[in-house]
């Protein structure tokens, strides 16, 4: 797959909230995974970390409210999307998040993610 097309195949799956499916099919074993300076999971490594993180945070989450992920931007091996997220969390109460992530793609899977928001 081209990077065009994952970026286009985790559009679709964030869309529909499928974000673990996602990992299973798009992400490399090796992916290095960054959240936002002093936030939970600041930094992740390879898969089954990524999943753990992403199962947490559904966990976390009492409802979902609304998901809104942008078209993706593509420019060689990199992408980027904007998320915004309303969500309420059993522990902290309705937020909405809005985020920009950037990823990188080699060889049809994604070996890079970040996060920037203000926390």
């Amino acid at each position: 797959m081209s990077t065009k097309e994952v970026a286009e195949r985790l559009v679709a799956y964030c869309r529909e909230e499928k974000n673990i499916d996602a990992i299973h099919e798009l992400y490399a074993d090796g992916i290095v995974s960054r959240e936002s300076k002093g936030a939970p999971h600041e930094l992740v490594e390879g898969k089954e970390g990524v999943l753990a993180k992403n199962r947490g945070w559904y966990e976390s989450v009492a409802e979902v409210h609304g998901v809104s992920i942008s078209d993706a931007i593509v420019t060689g091996d990199f992408f980027a999307v904007t998320m915004e997220m309303d969500v309420s969390y059993k522990d902290y109460g309705r937020m909405v998040m809005k985020e920009v992530a950037v990823y990188e793609a080699k060889d049809g899977k994604i070996v890079s993610e970040q996060f920037f928001y203000n926390m």
